[in-house]
């Protein structure tokens, strides 16, 4: 099972290889290259590495010449793995992954989204319902940040806000929520036209909840969800579903199922036993298998 807590998520160090290599000197040509640092100033950070038996970043540092957050950008550019500069867009601090992909939390994410690439995601399984047994588990959480980084890995991903009722995605993402999955499932507005692609994300797309029904459950459970999810999964790699709690009874069967796979989501020091065990089985009575779990402890 997947575990998502501090101790998965110790410190990263976040720059790679032995001083003077080939990684070393593309860190120090993406620094130049960004102004962080001058040409000169590479041949002093590798003396001062040499004499401190230090990575060249962390030397870097430490002479002063960059900062952390210097670095993190320049490791995230050397690697292709791009995150936000803190306040772009307006995002809430609620998305690490897009912010502080090498902070504990963000290397925990990370871990699980590997964990999931290996466990479950394949060209017939695409789709992955994110559930929790009541509210304040998570869920939202873990499914936004999850979807920031399978498309931070290059994957073209769609997260879908299935809470009908209770929708957060929009909010955590600054977009409009007047048209969305409500809409589509009774055929006002067609699943393509209600997707949003958010700009300054690589590959990520949202499909927001959309005004509340009063008869969410039975919306979920109309054919048009499962009907809709071969054209998600033919033109998505990853498609994520942001679901009501289960405890709610708001179609969360009707999700899972239509997906196949979901990761349980359980909060430390808060979820019951009992409410862990329902929640399991509420997902296999809908015939979807559980991939993972989590335990949220942020």
């Amino acid at each position: 099972m997947l575990s998502f807590n501090k101790q998965t998520a110790s410190e990263m160090d976040l720059d790679v290889g032995e001083f003077g290599n080939d990684s070393e000197n593309r860190l120090g040509q993406v620094l130049v290259d960004h102004g962080k640092i001058k040409e000169r100033d590479i041949e002093r950070i590798l003396k001062y590495a040499r004499k401190k038996r230090l990575r060249f970043g962390e030397a870097a540092a430490r002479l002063r010449l960059i900062s952390r957050t210097d670095l993190e950008h320049a490791m995230a550019a050397q690697f292709d793995y791009p995150y936000l500069e803190k306040g772009a867009g307006g995002y809430p601090g609620e998305l690490v992954a897009a912010f502080k992909p090498f902070s504990p939390k963000g290397q925990a994410l990370r871990v699980l989204c590997a964990q999931l690439l290996l466990r479950w995601h394949s060209d017939q399984r695409r789709s992955l319902a994110v559930v929790g047994s009541g509210f304040r588990e998570g869920c939202s959480y873990i499914a936004a940040n999850l979807a920031i980084v399978f498309s931070q890995l290059g994957h073209r991903t769609l997260l879908v806000d299935a809470d009908l009722q209770n929708a957060r995605q929009h909010k955590l993402f600054g977009i409009k929520n007047d048209v969305g999955l409500s809409a589509a499932l009774v055929g006002r507005a067609s699943f393509e036209s209600v997707v949003k692609k958010m700009v300054l994300f690589r590959d990520l797309s949202i499909l927001p909840a959309g005004a509340p029904p009063p008869n969410p459950a039975e919306l979920l459970d109309r054919a048009e969800l499962k009907d809709n999810m071969a054209w998600l999964r033919q033109h998505y790699e990853v498609v994520i579903f942001d679901t009501p709690p289960v405890s709610e009874n708001l179609g969360i069967e009707a999700i899972a199922g239509a997906c196949g796979s979901a990761l349980a989501v359980f909060r430390k020091d808060y979820t019951r036993l009992g409410d862990a065990e329902s929640l399991v089985q509420a997902i296999r009575s809908s015939g979807a298998d559980v991939v993972g779990s989590v335990m949220n402890n942020f």
